[in-house]
């Protein structure tokens, strides 16, 4: 096994407060051609809450949470934290990490499927940080991808469940598990043996569905597309769908969020502002459940993982897709599109 001598929690990362919204759109957004107009527009979505996201705070919180976590495990590793957006930037944890004597890390993602944007676009990134510091920089490691691990599935499995102890009349209801839409050209993952995003998270919503005691019929659409009109994405849009659910007798939609690890603004704006709109418009009773909170489920998860590259324990999952390393050539391709007209928001 590869000796290690640090973890790296790496991120999206988020504004924390209205000055910080601009500068941090720019940020994701540099190089796409993106007019200021319509970062503007988008800036209200952040600014409807403050101009803050609550995603660096949770980092925050699953870092104290996973060091205590570390010395209850005998994990003697510190934990660093670097985002790709805004600071703490990546490239300044590693410069920090480099400073401090560290040879070797394993970095947490923050995104537990296998996509360009969810896996391979974060090596890429870690790659460019480390090029940006030079050759004395650490050898970083990213984890394998867990959208099917205990701790996920049962995190997001007790959140719906709770929601689902609002239902009355289970045969009127629809549960529906909603991920983040990508162009079709992004769709296929070149693992050992294949398994398309799409394939992992209808494989996660099986389980949490499972998990959960959910017996009923469930849909997987996607959310937050941002590509322009002519480009292929996935579909169904969660707005689209709850149209066709309206048309079916169903009366109550439940909502799980599995493609998402936390609350941020995306998960916020598209479902708890534009999803509960559009099923308000359409007489549809609305509830959402929860992303996981930051318990023994979750931080036992990011234990395990890092446990399964330091100490070589057992894999720890529940579906039956490949699990593949995410640092081999070929996979999750980069096959970008051509510059969106809205970026991805956090």
């Amino acid at each position: 096994m590869p000796q290690y001598d640090a973890v790296l929690l790496v991120s999206f990362g988020g504004p924390e407060g209205p000055a910080d919204v601009l500068p941090f759109l720019r940020n994701v957004t540099r190089g796409r051609g993106i007019p200021e107009e319509r970062l503007e527009e988008v800036a209200e979505h952040y600014h409807h809450f403050g101009g803050i996201s609550p995603i660096n705070q949770w980092c925050r919180e699953v870092i104290e949470a996973l060091r205590a976590e570390f010395r209850d495990a005998g994990i003697d590793l510190p934990i660093y934290w670097g985002n790709r957006n805004w600071p703490p930037m990546l490239v300044d944890a590693v410069t920090r990490m480099t400073g401090d004597g560290v040879r070797r890390a394993l970095a947490i993602c923050t995104s537990a499927y296998g996509s360009y944007s969810s896996c391979r676009q974060y090596v890429e990134d870690i790659a460019a940080a480390r090029a940006a510091v030079g050759e004395t920089a650490p050898v970083i490691d990213k984890i394998r991808h867990f959208f099917d691990h205990p701790g996920f599935i049962d995190g997001f499995a007790k959140q719906l469940e709770a929601e689902l102890g609002k239902v009355e009349d289970a045969s009127a209801t629809r549960v529906v598990f909603t991920a983040h839409s990508i162009p079709g050209s992004m769709e296929e993952c070149s693992g050992p043996a294949g398994a398309r995003y799409s394939d992992q998270v209808a494989e996660a919503a099986e389980l949490v569905a499972e998990r959960a005691g959910w017996t009923g019929p469930y849909d997987v659409v996607w959310q937050s597309r941002s590509g322009p009109p002519a480009m292929p994405w996935l579909e169904p849009d969660i707005n689209d769908h709850l149209k066709v659910l309206a048309s079916e007798e169903v009366d109550t939609v439940v909502v799980s969020p599995v493609g998402f690890l936390s609350d941020h603004i995306e998960v916020l704006w598209d479902l708890d502002n534009e999803a509960a709109e559009t099923a308000a418009g359409l007489g549809l009773r609305y509830l959402r459940a929860g992303t996981p909170r930051i318990d023994a489920d979750l931080v036992g998860m990011f234990r395990d993982l890092v446990s399964e590259r330091v100490f070589g324990t057992p894999l720890q999952r529940l579906g039956k897709l490949p699990v593949w390393d995410p640092l081999l050539e070929g996979c999750c391709p980069a096959r970008r599109p051509p510059a969106p007209d809205k970026h991805r928001t956090r």
